[in-house]
Protein backbone atom coordinates (compact mmCIF):
# COMPACT_ATOMS: atom_id res chain seq x y z
CA UNK A 1 0.00 0.00 0.00
CA UNK A 2 2.77 2.44 1.11
CA UNK A 3 4.40 1.63 -2.44
CA UNK A 4 1.09 2.46 -3.78
CA UNK A 5 0.83 5.69 -2.62
CA UNK A 6 4.56 6.44 -3.11
CA UNK A 7 3.95 5.81 -7.03
CA UNK A 8 0.84 7.89 -6.94
CA UNK A 9 2.48 11.04 -5.20
CA UNK A 10 6.00 10.34 -7.63
CA UNK A 11 3.11 10.33 -10.76
CA UNK A 12 1.17 13.25 -9.40
CA UNK A 13 4.31 15.45 -9.12
CA UNK A 14 5.71 14.19 -12.66
CA UNK A 15 2.05 14.81 -14.36
CA UNK A 16 1.81 18.09 -12.54
CA UNK A 17 5.36 18.84 -13.70
CA UNK A 18 4.70 17.95 -17.44
CA UNK A 19 1.09 19.66 -17.65
CA UNK A 20 2.78 22.40 -16.34
CA UNK A 21 5.67 22.24 -19.33
CA UNK A 22 2.87 21.85 -21.71
CA UNK A 23 1.13 25.14 -20.73
CA UNK A 24 4.10 27.09 -21.16
CA UNK A 25 4.33 25.93 -24.23
CA UNK A 26 0.77 26.20 -25.48
CA UNK A 27 1.62 30.04 -24.34
CA UNK A 28 4.47 30.42 -26.33
CA UNK A 29 3.50 31.89 -30.17
CA UNK A 30 3.58 29.20 -32.85
CA UNK A 31 5.14 31.07 -35.54
CA UNK A 32 3.85 29.02 -38.51
CA UNK A 33 -0.02 29.83 -37.15
CA UNK A 34 0.72 33.56 -35.98
CA UNK A 35 1.68 34.44 -39.90
CA UNK A 36 -1.36 32.90 -41.25
CA UNK A 37 -3.59 34.68 -38.80
CA UNK A 38 -1.92 37.83 -38.99
CA UNK A 39 -2.12 37.62 -43.04
CA UNK A 40 1.74 38.72 -43.03
CA UNK A 41 2.27 36.34 -46.35
CA UNK A 42 3.26 39.01 -49.13
CA UNK A 43 4.41 41.48 -46.14
CA UNK A 44 6.94 39.77 -44.38
CA UNK A 45 9.07 36.63 -45.71
CA UNK A 46 8.08 33.75 -43.48
CA UNK A 47 12.16 32.90 -42.67
CA UNK A 48 12.62 36.20 -41.29
CA UNK A 49 9.49 36.15 -39.13
CA UNK A 50 10.03 32.35 -38.12
CA UNK A 51 13.44 33.55 -36.91
CA UNK A 52 11.92 36.98 -34.79
CA UNK A 53 9.73 34.58 -33.57
CA UNK A 54 11.88 31.78 -32.10
CA UNK A 55 13.94 35.02 -30.25
CA UNK A 56 11.03 36.03 -29.07
CA UNK A 57 9.94 32.62 -27.07
CA UNK A 58 13.64 31.95 -26.25
CA UNK A 59 14.80 35.12 -24.88
CA UNK A 60 11.17 35.94 -22.52
CA UNK A 61 10.29 38.27 -19.91
CA UNK A 62 8.77 40.68 -22.24
CA UNK A 63 6.96 43.38 -20.66
CA UNK A 64 4.18 43.85 -23.93
CA UNK A 65 3.33 41.43 -26.62
CA UNK A 66 4.70 43.41 -28.80
CA UNK A 67 7.40 42.12 -31.53
CA UNK A 68 9.05 44.37 -33.99
CA UNK A 69 10.62 43.46 -37.22
CA UNK A 70 12.94 45.38 -39.43
CA UNK A 71 14.07 43.15 -42.85
CA UNK A 72 17.25 44.80 -44.26
CA UNK A 73 17.40 42.24 -47.09
CA UNK A 74 14.25 44.95 -49.04
CA UNK A 75 15.70 48.48 -50.14
CA UNK A 76 15.07 51.57 -48.31
CA UNK A 77 12.56 52.29 -51.18
CA UNK A 78 10.31 49.65 -49.59
CA UNK A 79 9.14 49.95 -46.20
CA UNK A 80 10.53 47.21 -44.29
CA UNK A 81 10.12 47.81 -40.44
CA UNK A 82 7.41 45.98 -39.19
CA UNK A 83 5.50 46.35 -35.59
CA UNK A 84 3.14 43.62 -34.60
CA UNK A 85 1.20 42.97 -31.71
CA UNK A 86 1.13 38.98 -30.94
CA UNK A 87 -1.87 39.14 -28.64
CA UNK A 88 -4.35 40.74 -30.63
CA UNK A 89 -2.53 38.88 -33.90
CA UNK A 90 -2.75 42.59 -36.10
CA UNK A 91 -0.19 44.45 -37.77
CA UNK A 92 0.07 47.97 -36.07
CA UNK A 93 2.41 49.97 -37.89
CA UNK A 94 4.28 48.98 -41.58
CA UNK A 95 6.65 51.68 -42.11
CA UNK A 96 10.19 52.94 -43.84
CA UNK A 97 13.30 53.03 -41.83
CA UNK A 98 16.92 54.15 -43.14
CA UNK A 99 20.19 52.24 -42.07
CA UNK A 100 23.28 53.35 -41.51
CA UNK A 101 25.62 55.00 -44.55
CA UNK A 102 28.48 52.90 -44.66
CA UNK A 103 25.87 49.83 -44.43
CA UNK A 104 25.00 50.08 -48.02
CA UNK A 105 22.98 52.24 -50.56
CA UNK A 106 19.81 51.35 -51.66
CA UNK A 107 20.07 47.85 -50.11
CA UNK A 108 22.27 47.10 -46.55
CA UNK A 109 24.64 44.79 -47.05
CA UNK A 110 27.66 45.67 -44.44
CA UNK A 111 26.80 45.48 -41.12
CA UNK A 112 29.11 45.69 -37.67
CA UNK A 113 29.02 46.43 -34.00
CA UNK A 114 31.81 48.72 -33.89
CA UNK A 115 31.66 52.48 -32.82
CA UNK A 116 32.32 54.90 -35.33
CA UNK A 117 31.62 52.16 -38.73
CA UNK A 118 28.45 53.97 -39.40
CA UNK A 119 26.87 50.95 -39.76
CA UNK A 120 23.63 49.30 -39.12
CA UNK A 121 24.25 46.33 -36.56
CA UNK A 122 21.75 43.14 -37.34
CA UNK A 123 20.00 40.54 -34.29
CA UNK A 124 17.68 41.22 -31.65
CA UNK A 125 17.20 44.05 -29.01
CA UNK A 126 15.29 45.19 -26.26
CA UNK A 127 13.80 48.61 -26.57
CA UNK A 128 14.37 50.64 -22.82
CA UNK A 129 13.40 54.07 -22.01
CA UNK A 130 12.52 57.74 -24.44
CA UNK A 131 14.19 60.79 -24.38
CA UNK A 132 14.85 63.78 -26.34
CA UNK A 133 18.33 64.11 -27.96
CA UNK A 134 19.95 65.95 -30.91
CA UNK A 135 17.51 63.92 -33.25
CA UNK A 136 14.96 64.55 -31.06
CA UNK A 137 12.23 62.17 -29.46
CA UNK A 138 14.48 58.87 -29.36
CA UNK A 139 14.36 55.35 -27.96
CA UNK A 140 17.09 53.67 -26.65
CA UNK A 141 17.83 50.28 -27.94
CA UNK A 142 20.15 47.07 -25.76
CA UNK A 143 21.76 45.16 -28.09
CA UNK A 144 21.10 41.81 -26.55
CA UNK A 145 23.75 39.92 -29.00
CA UNK A 146 27.85 39.77 -27.79
CA UNK A 147 30.00 40.85 -30.12
CA UNK A 148 26.70 41.35 -32.90
CA UNK A 149 25.26 44.55 -31.30
CA UNK A 150 25.79 44.80 -27.73
CA UNK A 151 27.63 48.33 -28.44
CA UNK A 152 24.30 49.79 -29.17
CA UNK A 153 24.35 52.11 -26.29
CA UNK A 154 28.18 52.48 -26.09
CA UNK A 155 27.84 53.92 -30.25
CA UNK A 156 24.75 55.52 -29.10
CA UNK A 157 22.16 53.35 -32.04
CA UNK A 158 18.61 53.91 -31.04
CA UNK A 159 15.21 54.75 -33.10
CA UNK A 160 14.36 58.57 -33.78
CA UNK A 161 13.06 60.22 -36.23
CA UNK A 162 14.70 61.87 -39.33
CA UNK A 163 13.18 63.98 -42.43
CA UNK A 164 16.28 61.72 -44.73
CA UNK A 165 13.75 58.70 -43.84
CA UNK A 166 10.97 60.27 -45.29
CA UNK A 167 9.55 58.62 -48.83
CA UNK A 168 10.02 61.90 -50.34
CA UNK A 169 13.24 61.40 -50.43
CA UNK A 170 13.11 58.54 -52.52
CA UNK A 171 12.06 60.45 -55.98
CA UNK A 172 15.09 62.70 -55.41
CA UNK A 173 18.06 60.04 -54.27
CA UNK A 174 16.07 56.66 -55.35
CA UNK A 175 17.08 55.62 -51.93
CA UNK A 176 16.03 57.07 -48.45
CA UNK A 177 18.66 58.92 -46.16
CA UNK A 178 20.84 57.09 -44.38
CA UNK A 179 22.14 57.24 -40.44
CA UNK A 180 25.27 56.76 -38.61
CA UNK A 181 23.57 53.40 -37.53
CA UNK A 182 20.66 54.24 -36.26
CA UNK A 183 17.20 52.82 -37.45
CA UNK A 184 15.89 55.83 -38.17
CA UNK A 185 11.85 56.37 -38.85
CA UNK A 186 9.69 59.10 -41.01
CA UNK A 187 9.47 61.99 -38.67
CA UNK A 188 5.59 61.86 -39.32
CA UNK A 189 5.05 58.18 -37.44
CA UNK A 190 8.16 58.06 -35.45
CA UNK A 191 6.38 59.17 -32.03
CA UNK A 192 3.74 57.12 -32.88
CA UNK A 193 6.09 54.04 -33.29
CA UNK A 194 8.56 54.76 -30.90
CA UNK A 195 5.93 55.04 -28.41
CA UNK A 196 4.22 51.91 -29.25
CA UNK A 197 6.78 50.04 -28.95
CA UNK A 198 9.19 51.59 -25.91
CA UNK A 199 9.77 50.09 -22.24
CA UNK A 200 10.83 46.31 -22.84
CA UNK A 201 9.62 44.92 -26.23
CA UNK A 202 11.94 42.96 -28.79
CA UNK A 203 12.93 44.27 -32.01
CA UNK A 204 14.71 41.93 -34.48
CA UNK A 205 16.73 43.46 -37.36
CA UNK A 206 17.49 40.50 -40.01
CA UNK A 207 19.39 41.30 -42.83
CA UNK A 208 21.43 38.49 -45.70
CA UNK A 209 24.69 38.69 -43.54
CA UNK A 210 26.66 35.16 -42.98
CA UNK A 211 28.55 36.52 -40.37
CA UNK A 212 25.76 37.42 -38.00
CA UNK A 213 24.71 33.47 -38.74
CA UNK A 214 27.77 31.94 -37.91
CA UNK A 215 28.38 34.13 -34.86
CA UNK A 216 24.72 34.38 -33.07
CA UNK A 217 24.32 31.85 -30.27
CA UNK A 218 20.80 32.10 -31.19
CA UNK A 219 20.94 31.15 -34.37
CA UNK A 220 23.33 28.15 -33.56
CA UNK A 221 20.89 27.16 -30.84
CA UNK A 222 17.79 27.49 -33.56
CA UNK A 223 19.37 25.49 -36.34
CA UNK A 224 20.59 22.89 -33.70
CA UNK A 225 16.81 22.89 -32.50
CA UNK A 226 16.03 22.30 -36.23
CA UNK A 227 18.59 19.47 -36.80
CA UNK A 228 17.44 17.67 -34.22
CA UNK A 229 13.94 17.69 -35.11
CA UNK A 230 14.60 16.12 -38.42
CA UNK A 231 16.52 13.23 -36.96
Amino acid sequence: MRALSLILIIGGICWGSLSGIAAERSSVPNSRALYHEIALAGTIDYAVFERAIAGYNRMGGHDKDILTVIDFTKPSTEKRLFVIDLKLKKILFISYVAHGRNSGEKYATSFSNQEGSFKSSLGFYKTENTYYGKNGYSLVLNGLERGINDKAKERAIVMHGAAYADPSTIRSCGRLGRSLGCPALPLAVSKKIIDTIKGGTLLYIHGDDKTYASLSTFIKQDEAQKDRADI
